[in-house]
């Protein structure tokens, strides 16, 4: 048998043959990928950023508290409920209602007093109202910008707390202004977040490397160093203009981005950056880094979910996010 053919049924074949005859039939239908479009990746976007991130300046608190609102279309609460409870943290639901018109302003309500009371906001995935065209995480955007709730995140911040978006929960922070900009309010030309290149709901396990530590939420990484995560939308890819992201990279704030599994190298090509996004930008923080959104999900790790994939999958921004306030470093 020729080196690198595998037997079936006692017949040599070569895995490249058997792939194509997967793959091929449906490839120019649905492609798993899709050409590059634009130029390289400039210099200024090799830049790694690892410095230290902010302290917590109040008392140390063993087990903080994450807040997770559960908004119409939300189904990746449990998971992150349950990633932040590995990690130390208490987490409190907080369902919003929207039946009628009394019930949203009840939800509002219970929305503020929780906030009051949270060390962490964590908005999770899922596919909020539907997943609403032009723009998913549009719902959530609104709740944030209502007066009484956006007081509250201002005030949360005010004392240093933290906030978590993944996928359509970084959705509605970029939606509502809270990134990249750290504050309510879209500015003209602000990034945002459209289909994927694909044209299609994708769901894989990419690999992103750390471009910052600036971040309580990336205080236990070093820069340049790989995760496995797995990513799973329709509308993940991250538009920014090219000076917009050479202020961020400037600035520190792009936090991962997708690179090639081997090499760690950042990459424009699919499917190592399986929406399309600029600059393979997978996850930005705030210019304090106390906010984070993401479009992998790190909360889908755990004991035998991936037993057929050899690397552990998942990353550590959970634990991190607790040591902050116990004040615990990991740089």
């Amino acid at each position: 048998m020729t080196e690198g053919t595998i037997l079936v049924n006692g017949e040599p074949l070569c895995p490249a043959v058997l792939k194509q005859a997967c793959d091929g039939r449906f490839a120019e239908i649905y492609p798993a990928r899709v050409p590059l479009t634009g130029d390289a990746v400039p210099e200024f976007a090799d830049r790694f950023c690892d410095e230290a991130a902010p302290r917590y300046p109040g008392e140390a608190i063993d087990a903080p508290l994450v807040l997770l609102p559960v908004f119409p279309g939300t189904n990746c609460d449990y998971d992150t409920a349950a990633a932040f409870q590995r990690a130390g943290a208490r987490v409190r639901f907080s369902v919003f209602r929207n039946l009628t018109e009394q019930d949203v302003l009840d939800s509002i309500d219970a929305l503020c007093r929780d906030l009051a009371e949270c060390q962490i906001l964590a908005l999770s995935g899922g596919f909020s109202s539907g997943d609403e065209p032009d723009g998913s995480g549009k719902f959530i955007s609104n709740v944030l910008g209502n007066p009484k709730v956006a007081a509250q995140v201002e005030a949360l911040l005010a004392r240093k707390g933290l906030i978590l978006g993944i996928c359509n929960g970084f959705q509605a922070l970029v939606k509502s202004g809270l990134l990249p900009g750290g504050k309510l309010g879209v500015q003209e030309g602000d990034p945002t977040l459209f289909r994927n290149d694909i044209n299609r709901h994708i769901s894989q396990l990419v690999t992103t490397v750390v471009s910052t530590t600036r971040s309580p939420w990336l205080s236990g990484f070093k820069a340049g160093e790989r995760h496995t995560v797995a990513v799973s939308h329709g509308e993940g890819k991250f538009v920014v203009s090219r000076e917009q992201a050479q202020q961020l990279f400037a600035n520190g704030q792009v936090a991962f981005r997708y690179a090639d599994p081997e090499s760690g190298v950042p990459t424009l090509e699919s499917p190592m950056n399986p929406n399309g996004s600029s600059f393979a930008i997978e996850g930005v923080i705030s210019p304090d880094g106390l906010i984070l959104g993401k479009m992998g999900h790190s909360e889908r790790a755990g004991r035998n979910l991936y037993r057929n994939i050899p690397t552990p999958v998942g990353e550590s921004i959970f634990e991190n996010a607790v040591n902050y306030f116990r004040k615990q470093y990991g740089n």
